[in-house]
Protein backbone atom coordinates (compact mmCIF):
# COMPACT_ATOMS: atom_id res chain seq x y z
CA UNK A 1 0.00 0.00 0.00
CA UNK A 2 1.47 3.43 -1.04
CA UNK A 3 2.06 5.34 2.45
CA UNK A 4 -0.21 8.08 1.36
CA UNK A 5 -2.77 5.51 1.62
CA UNK A 6 -1.89 4.31 4.94
CA UNK A 7 -3.91 7.91 6.02
CA UNK A 8 -6.74 7.23 3.62
CA UNK A 9 -7.12 3.97 4.96
CA UNK A 10 -7.55 5.47 8.71
CA UNK A 11 -10.92 6.97 7.61
CA UNK A 12 -12.48 4.31 5.60
CA UNK A 13 -11.71 1.72 8.25
CA UNK A 14 -14.76 3.22 10.57
CA UNK A 15 -16.74 4.16 7.43
CA UNK A 16 -16.88 0.45 6.48
CA UNK A 17 -17.80 -0.22 9.80
CA UNK A 18 -21.26 2.01 9.39
CA UNK A 19 -21.88 0.40 6.18
CA UNK A 20 -21.33 -3.47 7.11
CA UNK A 21 -23.61 -2.52 10.17
CA UNK A 22 -26.40 -0.81 8.78
CA UNK A 23 -26.95 -3.33 5.89
CA UNK A 24 -28.50 -5.97 8.06
CA UNK A 25 -29.15 -5.68 12.39
CA UNK A 26 -26.96 -8.08 13.86
CA UNK A 27 -26.65 -9.08 17.68
CA UNK A 28 -25.06 -6.96 20.20
CA UNK A 29 -21.82 -9.33 20.55
CA UNK A 30 -21.37 -9.42 16.60
CA UNK A 31 -21.82 -5.93 16.42
CA UNK A 32 -19.47 -4.92 19.03
CA UNK A 33 -16.29 -7.46 17.25
CA UNK A 34 -17.27 -5.84 13.51
CA UNK A 35 -16.50 -2.40 15.09
CA UNK A 36 -13.89 -2.89 17.74
CA UNK A 37 -12.13 -5.63 14.10
CA UNK A 38 -12.03 -2.76 11.90
CA UNK A 39 -11.13 -0.25 14.45
CA UNK A 40 -8.55 -2.26 15.46
CA UNK A 41 -7.22 -2.20 11.88
CA UNK A 42 -7.39 1.40 12.18
CA UNK A 43 -5.10 0.97 15.19
CA UNK A 44 -2.57 -1.34 12.56
CA UNK A 45 -2.85 1.34 9.88
CA UNK A 46 -2.09 4.33 12.48
CA UNK A 47 0.87 2.10 14.14
CA UNK A 48 2.29 1.30 10.60
CA UNK A 49 1.59 5.27 9.36
CA UNK A 50 3.74 5.80 12.76
CA UNK A 51 6.86 3.72 11.81
CA UNK A 52 6.42 4.79 8.47
CA UNK A 53 6.82 8.54 9.40
CA UNK A 54 9.57 7.87 11.93
CA UNK A 55 11.75 6.35 9.52
CA UNK A 56 11.52 9.16 7.43
CA UNK A 57 12.61 11.52 9.93
CA UNK A 58 12.07 14.90 9.54
CA UNK A 59 9.15 17.09 11.04
CA UNK A 60 7.18 18.44 8.23
CA UNK A 61 4.28 16.81 6.75
CA UNK A 62 4.23 13.46 5.65
CA UNK A 63 1.76 10.40 4.01
CA UNK A 64 0.30 13.35 2.43
CA UNK A 65 -2.44 13.15 -0.01
CA UNK A 66 -4.09 15.98 -1.81
CA UNK A 67 -7.26 16.60 -4.24
CA UNK A 68 -9.10 19.97 -5.20
CA UNK A 69 -13.03 19.06 -4.46
CA UNK A 70 -13.87 22.72 -5.27
CA UNK A 71 -11.47 25.20 -6.33
CA UNK A 72 -14.31 28.57 -6.27
CA UNK A 73 -14.91 27.17 -2.48
CA UNK A 74 -11.74 26.79 -1.37
CA UNK A 75 -12.37 23.12 -0.72
CA UNK A 76 -9.90 20.53 -0.95
CA UNK A 77 -9.60 16.99 0.26
CA UNK A 78 -5.75 17.54 1.60
CA UNK A 79 -4.63 15.07 4.73
CA UNK A 80 -1.37 14.30 6.35
CA UNK A 81 0.76 13.59 9.13
CA UNK A 82 3.72 15.18 10.94
CA UNK A 83 4.70 14.05 14.75
CA UNK A 84 2.31 16.20 16.18
CA UNK A 85 -0.92 14.62 15.01
CA UNK A 86 0.38 10.68 14.01
CA UNK A 87 0.03 9.98 17.75
CA UNK A 88 -3.24 11.59 18.29
CA UNK A 89 -4.74 9.49 15.26
CA UNK A 90 -3.10 6.18 17.33
CA UNK A 91 -4.70 7.62 20.29
CA UNK A 92 -8.20 7.83 18.25
CA UNK A 93 -8.22 4.13 17.22
CA UNK A 94 -6.84 3.35 20.84
CA UNK A 95 -9.33 4.85 22.69
CA UNK A 96 -12.33 3.84 20.27
CA UNK A 97 -11.29 0.57 20.21
CA UNK A 98 -11.39 0.42 23.99
CA UNK A 99 -14.48 2.37 24.22
CA UNK A 100 -16.23 -0.53 21.79
CA UNK A 101 -15.01 -3.62 24.14
CA UNK A 102 -15.18 -2.04 27.30
CA UNK A 103 -18.50 -0.15 27.00
CA UNK A 104 -20.57 -3.26 27.40
CA UNK A 105 -22.86 -1.77 25.13
CA UNK A 106 -23.62 -3.24 21.67
CA UNK A 107 -26.90 -1.67 20.49
CA UNK A 108 -26.10 -0.89 16.50
CA UNK A 109 -27.36 2.90 16.52
CA UNK A 110 -24.91 2.95 19.43
CA UNK A 111 -22.36 1.47 17.87
CA UNK A 112 -22.43 3.36 14.60
CA UNK A 113 -22.60 6.75 16.54
CA UNK A 114 -19.43 5.79 18.18
CA UNK A 115 -17.69 5.06 14.74
CA UNK A 116 -19.30 8.28 13.29
CA UNK A 117 -17.15 9.87 15.72
CA UNK A 118 -13.98 8.27 15.37
CA UNK A 119 -13.95 9.39 12.08
CA UNK A 120 -15.02 12.94 12.45
CA UNK A 121 -12.36 12.87 15.40
CA UNK A 122 -9.45 11.01 13.39
CA UNK A 123 -10.68 13.07 10.15
CA UNK A 124 -10.10 16.55 12.10
CA UNK A 125 -6.47 15.34 12.77
CA UNK A 126 -5.03 14.33 9.31
CA UNK A 127 -6.58 17.01 7.41
CA UNK A 128 -4.07 20.03 6.42
CA UNK A 129 -7.04 22.33 5.23
CA UNK A 130 -8.62 24.35 7.70
CA UNK A 131 -12.07 24.22 5.83
CA UNK A 132 -12.04 20.72 6.17
CA UNK A 133 -10.95 20.47 9.85
CA UNK A 134 -13.68 22.67 9.95
CA UNK A 135 -16.07 20.23 8.54
CA UNK A 136 -14.66 17.57 10.72
CA UNK A 137 -14.56 19.37 13.78
CA UNK A 138 -18.38 20.34 13.05
CA UNK A 139 -19.01 17.15 12.42
CA UNK A 140 -18.13 15.84 16.20
CA UNK A 141 -20.95 17.36 17.42
CA UNK A 142 -23.56 15.29 16.01
CA UNK A 143 -22.58 11.35 16.99
CA UNK A 144 -21.72 13.33 20.40
CA UNK A 145 -24.49 15.27 21.29
CA UNK A 146 -26.64 11.84 20.54
CA UNK A 147 -24.58 9.38 22.39
CA UNK A 148 -25.44 11.69 25.44
CA UNK A 149 -28.78 12.31 24.80
CA UNK A 150 -30.16 8.70 24.03
CA UNK A 151 -27.88 6.86 25.88
CA UNK A 152 -26.82 8.89 29.28
CA UNK A 153 -27.60 9.43 32.71
CA UNK A 154 -30.69 11.17 34.16
CA UNK A 155 -30.06 14.91 32.89
CA UNK A 156 -28.42 13.68 29.62
CA UNK A 157 -31.25 15.93 27.84
CA UNK A 158 -29.52 18.93 28.94
CA UNK A 159 -26.10 18.04 29.54
CA UNK A 160 -26.42 17.28 25.82
CA UNK A 161 -27.99 20.23 24.92
CA UNK A 162 -25.32 22.36 26.33
CA UNK A 163 -22.81 20.79 24.97
CA UNK A 164 -23.90 21.59 21.41
CA UNK A 165 -25.01 24.86 21.99
CA UNK A 166 -21.88 25.74 23.53
CA UNK A 167 -19.42 23.80 21.21
CA UNK A 168 -21.55 25.55 18.17
CA UNK A 169 -21.09 28.85 19.11
CA UNK A 170 -17.68 28.38 20.05
CA UNK A 171 -17.28 27.18 16.25
CA UNK A 172 -18.66 30.06 14.71
CA UNK A 173 -15.45 31.98 16.39
CA UNK A 174 -13.08 29.97 14.56
CA UNK A 175 -14.88 29.99 11.08
CA UNK A 176 -15.21 33.51 10.97
CA UNK A 177 -11.35 33.68 11.19
CA UNK A 178 -10.69 31.07 8.89
CA UNK A 179 -12.41 32.48 6.39
CA UNK A 180 -10.68 36.26 6.68
CA UNK A 181 -7.17 34.40 6.57
CA UNK A 182 -8.70 32.92 3.30
CA UNK A 183 -10.07 36.22 1.97
CA UNK A 184 -7.07 37.95 3.22
CA UNK A 185 -4.66 35.19 1.12
CA UNK A 186 -6.48 35.90 -1.98
CA UNK A 187 -6.29 39.96 -1.68
CA UNK A 188 -2.27 39.05 -1.34
CA UNK A 189 -1.65 36.47 -3.62
CA UNK A 190 -4.53 36.61 -5.78
CA UNK A 191 -6.36 33.29 -7.56
CA UNK A 192 -8.37 31.20 -5.76
CA UNK A 193 -9.41 31.62 -2.49
CA UNK A 194 -7.74 28.80 -0.38
CA UNK A 195 -7.74 27.21 2.59
CA UNK A 196 -4.81 25.44 2.49
CA UNK A 197 -2.23 25.39 6.31
CA UNK A 198 0.67 25.94 4.41
CA UNK A 199 -0.72 28.77 2.39
CA UNK A 200 -2.51 30.50 5.23
CA UNK A 201 0.96 30.46 7.00
CA UNK A 202 2.03 32.65 4.00
CA UNK A 203 -0.54 35.47 5.40
CA UNK A 204 1.44 38.35 6.78
CA UNK A 205 -1.25 39.87 9.57
CA UNK A 206 -0.82 42.89 11.40
CA UNK A 207 -0.36 42.21 15.33
CA UNK A 208 -4.24 43.59 16.11
CA UNK A 209 -5.39 41.43 13.49
CA UNK A 210 -3.38 38.52 14.48
CA UNK A 211 -4.48 39.37 18.31
CA UNK A 212 -8.39 39.34 16.76
CA UNK A 213 -8.27 35.90 14.67
CA UNK A 214 -5.81 34.33 17.46
CA UNK A 215 -8.96 35.28 20.22
CA UNK A 216 -11.61 33.89 18.15
CA UNK A 217 -9.74 30.31 17.69
CA UNK A 218 -9.27 30.93 21.58
CA UNK A 219 -12.96 30.37 22.45
CA UNK A 220 -13.66 28.34 19.57
CA UNK A 221 -10.86 25.51 20.85
CA UNK A 222 -11.17 27.01 24.65
CA UNK A 223 -14.90 25.53 24.89
CA UNK A 224 -13.86 22.32 23.06
CA UNK A 225 -10.57 21.60 25.08
CA UNK A 226 -12.10 23.04 27.91
CA UNK A 227 -10.01 26.40 28.64
CA UNK A 228 -11.41 27.93 31.99
CA UNK A 229 -13.88 29.69 32.33
CA UNK A 230 -15.37 28.28 29.15
CA UNK A 231 -15.44 24.69 30.73
CA UNK A 232 -19.12 24.58 32.51
CA UNK A 233 -20.23 22.23 29.81
CA UNK A 234 -17.72 19.59 30.07
CA UNK A 235 -18.65 17.84 34.26
CA UNK A 236 -22.43 17.67 32.88
CA UNK A 237 -21.47 15.80 29.79
CA UNK A 238 -18.85 13.73 30.98
CA UNK A 239 -20.79 12.74 33.98
CA UNK A 240 -23.71 12.25 32.14
CA UNK A 241 -22.63 10.75 29.16
CA UNK A 242 -22.58 6.87 28.72
CA UNK A 243 -18.91 5.33 29.44
CA UNK A 244 -17.64 4.58 25.60
CA UNK A 245 -18.91 8.95 25.61
CA UNK A 246 -17.20 9.79 28.70
CA UNK A 247 -14.06 8.32 27.67
CA UNK A 248 -14.33 9.72 23.81
CA UNK A 249 -15.08 13.12 24.85
CA UNK A 250 -12.31 13.54 27.54
CA UNK A 251 -10.02 11.69 25.82
CA UNK A 252 -10.17 12.48 22.21
CA UNK A 253 -13.00 15.66 21.61
CA UNK A 254 -10.83 17.69 24.61
CA UNK A 255 -7.90 17.09 22.65
CA UNK A 256 -9.11 18.09 19.57
CA UNK A 257 -9.53 22.16 21.11
CA UNK A 258 -6.04 21.59 22.35
CA UNK A 259 -4.15 20.51 18.87
CA UNK A 260 -6.53 23.50 17.35
CA UNK A 261 -4.90 25.76 19.60
CA UNK A 262 -1.06 24.54 18.63
CA UNK A 263 -1.75 24.13 15.23
CA UNK A 264 -4.03 26.91 14.20
CA UNK A 265 -3.59 29.04 17.07
CA UNK A 266 0.48 29.33 18.39
CA UNK A 267 2.09 27.77 14.83
CA UNK A 268 -0.42 30.03 12.74
CA UNK A 269 -0.71 33.43 14.38
CA UNK A 270 2.65 34.16 16.41
CA UNK A 271 2.86 37.81 16.58
CA UNK A 272 -1.14 37.47 18.34
CA UNK A 273 0.51 34.51 20.51
CA UNK A 274 2.81 37.26 21.49
CA UNK A 275 0.28 39.87 22.82
CA UNK A 276 -1.85 37.45 24.33
CA UNK A 277 0.27 35.16 26.25
CA UNK A 278 -0.07 36.60 29.81
CA UNK A 279 -3.65 36.31 29.68
CA UNK A 280 -3.61 32.74 28.47
CA UNK A 281 -1.13 31.22 30.88
CA UNK A 282 -3.04 32.98 33.57
CA UNK A 283 -6.39 31.38 32.51
CA UNK A 284 -4.44 27.97 32.32
CA UNK A 285 -3.13 28.57 36.09
CA UNK A 286 -6.62 29.31 37.17
CA UNK A 287 -8.26 26.19 35.53
CA UNK A 288 -5.50 24.32 37.60
CA UNK A 289 -6.39 25.39 40.74
CA UNK A 290 -10.09 25.91 40.00
CA UNK A 291 -10.38 22.10 38.69
CA UNK A 292 -8.53 20.73 41.27
CA UNK A 293 -10.41 22.68 44.14
CA UNK A 294 -13.56 21.26 42.98
CA UNK A 295 -12.27 17.90 42.27
CA UNK A 296 -11.51 17.66 45.83
CA UNK A 297 -15.12 18.45 46.98
CA UNK A 298 -16.95 16.76 44.26
CA UNK A 299 -19.36 13.74 45.38
CA UNK A 300 -19.18 11.76 42.03
CA UNK A 301 -16.22 9.95 40.61
CA UNK A 302 -17.16 10.81 37.31
CA UNK A 303 -17.30 14.61 38.09
CA UNK A 304 -13.94 14.45 40.45
CA UNK A 305 -12.29 13.36 37.03
CA UNK A 306 -14.31 15.70 35.09
CA UNK A 307 -12.74 18.60 36.67
CA UNK A 308 -9.26 16.70 37.07
CA UNK A 309 -9.60 17.02 33.49
CA UNK A 310 -9.91 20.81 33.53
CA UNK A 311 -6.83 20.72 35.53
CA UNK A 312 -5.02 18.75 32.59
CA UNK A 313 -6.24 20.52 30.01
CA UNK A 314 -4.76 23.86 31.95
CA UNK A 315 -1.35 22.14 32.38
CA UNK A 316 -1.51 21.43 28.77
CA UNK A 317 -2.60 25.18 27.61
CA UNK A 318 -0.08 26.33 30.20
CA UNK A 319 3.05 24.21 28.24
CA UNK A 320 1.66 25.57 24.61
CA UNK A 321 1.55 29.17 25.54
CA UNK A 322 4.54 29.33 27.53
CA UNK A 323 6.81 30.01 24.13
CA UNK A 324 8.95 26.87 25.66
CA UNK A 325 9.86 24.46 23.08
CA UNK A 326 10.38 21.70 25.99
CA UNK A 327 7.13 22.89 27.60
CA UNK A 328 5.42 22.55 24.18
CA UNK A 329 6.47 19.43 23.53
CA UNK A 330 5.34 18.38 27.24
CA UNK A 331 2.25 19.59 26.25
CA UNK A 332 1.80 17.12 23.18
CA UNK A 333 3.19 14.86 24.86
CA UNK A 334 0.65 15.45 27.90
CA UNK A 335 -2.09 15.30 25.30
CA UNK A 336 -1.36 11.68 24.22
CA UNK A 337 -0.86 11.00 28.04
CA UNK A 338 -3.85 12.72 29.57
CA UNK A 339 -5.82 10.78 26.87
CA UNK A 340 -4.53 7.29 27.81
CA UNK A 341 -5.62 8.23 31.60
CA UNK A 342 -8.69 9.77 31.63
CA UNK A 343 -9.90 6.48 29.13
CA UNK A 344 -8.98 4.28 31.12
CA UNK A 345 -10.36 5.95 34.39
CA UNK A 346 -14.02 6.17 33.38
CA UNK A 347 -13.71 2.72 32.40
CA UNK A 348 -12.85 1.58 35.10
CA UNK A 349 -15.47 3.93 36.60
CA UNK A 350 -18.11 2.53 34.45
CA UNK A 351 -17.41 -0.55 35.48
CA UNK A 352 -18.26 0.45 39.02
CA UNK A 353 -21.35 1.56 37.95
CA UNK A 354 -22.07 -1.76 36.47
CA UNK A 355 -21.65 -3.55 39.79
CA UNK A 356 -23.15 -0.96 42.24
CA UNK A 357 -25.73 0.84 39.46
CA UNK A 358 -23.75 4.51 41.06
CA UNK A 359 -20.51 6.77 40.95
CA UNK A 360 -21.40 8.21 43.83
CA UNK A 361 -18.55 8.46 46.77
CA UNK A 362 -20.44 7.95 49.43
CA UNK A 363 -22.27 4.48 48.39
CA UNK A 364 -18.93 2.99 47.51
CA UNK A 365 -16.36 1.61 50.34
CA UNK A 366 -14.20 -0.99 51.24
CA UNK A 367 -13.90 -2.36 47.38
CA UNK A 368 -10.48 -3.24 47.91
CA UNK A 369 -11.55 -6.53 49.39
CA UNK A 370 -13.67 -8.23 47.15
CA UNK A 371 -12.38 -6.45 44.18
CA UNK A 372 -8.42 -6.64 44.77
CA UNK A 373 -7.45 -6.77 40.81
CA UNK A 374 -9.85 -4.14 39.75
CA UNK A 375 -8.55 -1.59 42.89
CA UNK A 376 -5.19 -2.40 42.01
CA UNK A 377 -5.30 -1.65 37.75
CA UNK A 378 -7.30 1.85 39.48
CA UNK A 379 -4.17 2.61 41.41
CA UNK A 380 -1.73 2.53 38.53
CA UNK A 381 -3.82 4.37 36.52
CA UNK A 382 -5.12 6.82 39.17
CA UNK A 383 -1.04 7.33 40.23
CA UNK A 384 -0.27 8.10 36.72
CA UNK A 385 -2.58 11.03 36.84
CA UNK A 386 -1.33 12.37 39.91
CA UNK A 387 1.90 12.26 38.00
CA UNK A 388 4.16 9.68 40.20
CA UNK A 389 7.62 9.27 38.58
CA UNK A 390 8.09 6.68 36.51
CA UNK A 391 4.76 6.65 35.31
CA UNK A 392 3.43 8.52 31.68
CA UNK A 393 1.52 11.59 33.74
CA UNK A 394 4.73 12.56 35.30
CA UNK A 395 6.79 12.72 32.80
CA UNK A 396 4.71 15.01 30.67
CA UNK A 397 3.74 17.46 33.39
CA UNK A 398 7.45 18.35 34.24
CA UNK A 399 8.55 19.05 30.55
CA UNK A 400 5.92 21.38 31.11
CA UNK A 401 6.90 23.08 34.29
CA UNK A 402 10.23 22.50 33.39
CA UNK A 403 9.96 25.03 30.26
CA UNK A 404 7.49 27.13 31.39
CA UNK A 405 9.46 27.97 34.52
CA UNK A 406 12.51 28.63 32.09
CA UNK A 407 10.45 31.39 30.46
CA UNK A 408 7.68 32.69 33.24
CA UNK A 409 8.78 31.01 36.72
CA UNK A 410 5.38 32.47 38.73
CA UNK A 411 3.16 31.00 36.56
CA UNK A 412 5.08 27.80 36.29
CA UNK A 413 5.57 28.03 40.30
CA UNK A 414 2.04 28.46 41.13
CA UNK A 415 0.88 25.68 38.50
CA UNK A 416 2.90 23.08 40.28
CA UNK A 417 0.67 23.38 43.07
CA UNK A 418 -1.75 21.75 41.03
CA UNK A 419 0.33 18.71 40.91
CA UNK A 420 0.38 18.62 45.07
CA UNK A 421 -3.55 19.44 45.06
CA UNK A 422 -4.27 16.31 42.28
CA UNK A 423 -2.47 13.80 44.39
CA UNK A 424 -4.67 15.12 47.76
CA UNK A 425 -7.90 14.43 45.86
CA UNK A 426 -7.27 11.59 44.14
CA UNK A 427 -5.71 9.61 47.16
CA UNK A 428 -8.86 10.96 49.10
CA UNK A 429 -11.35 9.89 46.64
CA UNK A 430 -9.32 6.04 46.11
CA UNK A 431 -9.07 5.72 50.09
CA UNK A 432 -12.89 6.34 50.55
CA UNK A 433 -13.33 4.05 47.45
CA UNK A 434 -10.92 1.02 48.10
CA UNK A 435 -10.24 1.51 51.91
CA UNK A 436 -12.42 0.67 54.69
CA UNK A 437 -15.08 -2.22 55.58
CA UNK A 438 -16.92 -3.13 52.62
CA UNK A 439 -20.35 -3.81 53.64
CA UNK A 440 -24.44 -4.40 52.14
CA UNK A 441 -23.38 -4.28 48.50
CA UNK A 442 -19.65 -3.73 48.65
CA UNK A 443 -19.02 -6.64 50.02
CA UNK A 444 -20.59 -8.74 47.01
CA UNK A 445 -19.13 -6.67 44.89
CA UNK A 446 -17.18 -8.94 41.94
CA UNK A 447 -13.62 -9.01 40.83
CA UNK A 448 -12.18 -7.64 37.42
CA UNK A 449 -13.36 -10.30 34.60
CA UNK A 450 -10.78 -11.76 32.06
CA UNK A 451 -12.66 -9.16 29.87
CA UNK A 452 -12.08 -6.14 31.87
CA UNK A 453 -8.43 -6.84 32.62
CA UNK A 454 -7.11 -7.40 28.56
CA UNK A 455 -9.17 -4.76 27.42
CA UNK A 456 -6.94 -2.46 29.86
CA UNK A 457 -4.10 -3.89 29.41
CA UNK A 458 -2.87 -1.55 26.67
CA UNK A 459 -4.27 1.03 28.01
CA UNK A 460 -2.15 0.12 31.68
CA UNK A 461 0.93 -0.61 29.79
CA UNK A 462 1.33 2.48 28.32
CA UNK A 463 1.23 4.63 31.45
CA UNK A 464 4.34 2.12 32.33
CA UNK A 465 5.84 1.96 29.40
CA UNK A 466 5.60 6.06 28.83
CA UNK A 467 6.46 6.48 32.06
CA UNK A 468 10.04 4.67 31.84
CA UNK A 469 10.81 5.31 27.92
CA UNK A 470 9.08 8.39 26.71
CA UNK A 471 11.28 8.99 23.74
CA UNK A 472 9.22 6.38 22.19
CA UNK A 473 6.87 9.22 21.41
CA UNK A 474 9.16 11.90 22.15
CA UNK A 475 11.61 11.32 19.77
CA UNK A 476 8.89 11.77 16.69
CA UNK A 477 7.40 14.60 18.49
CA UNK A 478 9.97 17.22 18.70
CA UNK A 479 11.01 17.45 15.35
CA UNK A 480 7.51 18.88 14.19
CA UNK A 481 7.31 20.44 16.87
CA UNK A 482 10.94 22.96 15.88
CA UNK A 483 9.37 22.79 12.27
CA UNK A 484 5.89 23.81 13.01
CA UNK A 485 7.11 26.89 15.86
CA UNK A 486 8.64 29.36 14.17
CA UNK A 487 11.26 31.22 15.94
CA UNK A 488 9.14 34.17 16.92
CA UNK A 489 7.30 32.06 19.22
CA UNK A 490 9.78 31.00 21.34
CA UNK A 491 11.00 33.42 23.51
CA UNK A 492 14.41 33.64 24.82
CA UNK A 493 15.48 31.26 27.64
CA UNK A 494 12.57 29.49 26.52
CA UNK A 495 13.84 25.98 27.03
CA UNK A 496 15.30 25.72 23.86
Amino acid sequence: MRSPLLIVALLLLPIAGIAVLSLRPWDARMTTRIAASLTSAQLVVAIAAAVGYHARGGGSFGLTYRRILASSWGLAFDIGVDGISLFLVVLTALVTTVALLGANQGERTFVRWILLLNVATAGAFVTRDLLLFFLFFELTLIPSYFLIANYGGPARSAAALKFFVYTLFGSGFFLVGMVYLGIRHQHIFGGDVTFAYGELAKVALSPAAATLVLVGFLIAFGVKSPLFPLHSWSPSAYAEAPTAGSMMLSALLAKLGTYGLLRFGVALLPDGVDRVRPYVMTLAVIGILYGSGVAAVSKNLKRLVAYSSLAQVGFIILGLFSGSLVAINGAVLLMFNHGIITAALFLLIGGLERRRGTSDIAGLAGLQGPAPVFAALFTVVMLGSIGLPGLSGFVSEFLVLLGAFNAHPWWAAVATTGVIFAALYLLWAYQRVFHGVADGENATVSDATIRERSVLAPLVALIVVLGIYPALLLRTIEPSVVTSITASVVSPGGGQ
